[in-house]
């Protein structure tokens, strides 16, 4: 992994080995947009080995509910990585509870942990989703 300084003056995280260009990975984020690939993104979206849903709403994770969740759960993960921007913030007792209750695993963390996470999980052939969000 190589860090940059981009024009802006944030820290771009770079990962410098090759990926897999028939997966989907997370080549490089920052507090403003993430880069799957060759792409990138500054809204939220989900991610998976397979497939990326960039219209996927909600945008932020502030309006994240129950009902976005079919999404997820319709790509079959083992875990589902929640990136909820750049602070860690736990979901609403309804939000919890119905991951909980889908019985896969799933992480709550900040976009940047979850992003490194993902291409760990992703690099051990796991079936992992994430849901990441910039704000």
């Amino acid at each position: 992994m190589v860090a940059h300084i981009n024009k802006d003056k944030c820290l771009l995280m770079r990962f410098s080995e090759e990926y897999n260009k028939q997966q989907y990975s997370i080549t490089g984020y920052n507090n403003e947009a993430i880069r799957v690939n060759e792409k990138s993104f500054n809204t939220g979206f989900i991610i998976s080995p397979e497939k990326v849903v960039e219209d996927w709403q909600p945008s932020s994770y502030q309006d994240f509910r129950v009902d976005h969740l079919p999404v997820l759960f319709d790509l079959n993960p083992d875990i589902i990585l929640l990136g909820t921007g750049v602070k860690q913030i736990f979901p609403p007792k309804s939000l919890y509870l119905a991951l909980v209750n889908a019985k896969i695993g799933f992480e709550i963390m900040n976009t940047q942990a979850a992003c490194r996470t993902y291409n760990i999980l992703l690099s051990e052939d796991r079936k992992v989703v994430a849901a990441l969000f910039i704000r």
